[in-house]
């Protein structure tokens, strides 16, 4: 199997490193993660518009490129090199997925056009205080009254949630878990924004007292829907932490050829040497593991839920060596507020734990290939 991508793949990654050059440079990304929403709405429809990012895995019907997550692999890997301060995880990967793999035709056709557009933003609400990620989780209520829905409890750790038009919203119900639409400005709906390790990936805090809500019809039972969607979604989040290990690297790189002691640059000296040889082939493998489970995502593959455990472990793992060994090349300017390694740490180290930490996968990983855990652990 070939794991490169294919020439409109590199020019589509070209094409959005020179845009986010232009329009996301460091400067960008400082003053953006200061701000109340912590993106630009004006450039959010830009990359919808003359881009069509967000659209990228939308079917031409609803106003989209019709690609599929290699594409959308792409795009997040750049971005995850920009550090790009937008919703695209939140709104154009939880969220479309969402309503991609559900079976509310009249949903995808209301919401998916403005989402393609980058006219709307929305988000997937899942993890309460326990900050689980699975059915047990989900603790929030939805019941049925005179025909409609309302929701009572709370979602917290819900990204891009204070600056989301549409929050969808997994909740409990008399007869399992469903998925339920909700107007970010929906009566009862109050939204805390939270502060976080990375300020340039938003957090919210949602309280929902009696929020009137619409049902996805579903193929099945919901939390299939949720499962599925958080496979994907890790599959991307695995592309954007390639991207974020890679521009790591290549930093830690251009210092240590730059940067000299005892006459000569660090680079030439053999600790440094071995360091950096280490974070290289870290970063390759990742690369390797994020573009298979791209590729078992675009042709539906059965064993893409055990790939997708793999892929967001390990590249959880390279991605924060990576971070971590490029603050440590760089010595004390990189402990620095002024020098951008300390954001692709952080970046890093949030991402390690979104949607389940690589201990959590792992063991998914082995519940999912049909391994006896209590064996491997005993093993390890």
């Amino acid at each position: 199997m070939d794991f490169a991508f294919s020439e409109e793949q590199e020019e589509l990654g070209r094409t959005v490193r020179a845009f986010l050059a232009d329009t996301s440079p460091e400067s960008e990304v400082r003053r953006l993660m200061e701000t109340a929403e912590g993106f630009d709405r004006a450039l959010w429809l830009r990359m919808g518009t003359e881009l069509g990012l967000q659209g990228l895995a939308v079917p031409e019907e609803y106003g989209g490129a019709g690609c599929g997550p290699v594409e959308v692999g792409v795009v997040m890997e750049e971005m995850g090199r920009a550090l790009l301060c937008a919703p695209f995880l939140s709104s154009a990967v939880l969220a479309t997925t969402t309503l991609l793999r559900c079976a509310d035709e009249e949903a995808r056709k209301r919401l998916l056009p403005g989402l393609a557009r980058g006219e709307l933003v929305a988000t997937l609400a899942l993890t309460e205080d326990c900050a689980r990620w699975d059915a047990p989780g989900v603790r929030l209520t939805a019941r049925e009254t005179a025909g409609s829905w309302v929701l009572g409890g709370h979602k917290t750790f819900v990204l891009d949630g204070a600056a989301a038009d549409v929050v969808l919203t997994v909740a409990r119900t008399d007869d399992g878990i469903g998925v339920f639409c909700v107007d970010g400005d929906a009566p009862g709906l109050t939204r805390t924004p939270l502060p976080t390790m990375d300020p340039t990936r938003r957090q919210a805090r949602l309280d929902y007292a009696d929020v009137p809500a619409t049902r996805l019809r579903t193929h099945g039972e919901g939390w299939d829907l949720v499962a599925e969607v958080l496979d994907r979604s890790a599959v991307a989040l695995a592309a954007e932490q390639v991207g974020v290990a890679s521009r790591a690297l290549d930093m830690a790189v251009e210092y240590a050829k730059v940067r000299h002691q005892f006459g000569r640059p660090i680079g030439s000296f053999q600790a440094v040497k071995h360091l950096l040889a280490d974070v290289l082939l870290e970063v390759e493998s990742a690369r390797a593991a994020a573009h298979y489970a791209l590729l078992a995502a675009e042709n539906e593959a059965p064993d893409l839920p055990a790939v997708a455990s793999l892929a967001k472990a390990f590249c959880s793992d390279a991605c924060l060596q990576a971070t971590a060994e490029n603050i440590q090349v760089h010595g004390g300017i990189g402990f620095t507020w002024e020098h951008p390694a300390h954001l692709y740490l952080k970046r890093a180290k949030t991402s390690q734990l979104l949607f389940g930490d690589p201990a959590y996968h792992r063991e998914l990983l082995a519940q999912r290939i049909g391994l006896d855990t209590v064996t491997v652990e005993g093993a390890a």
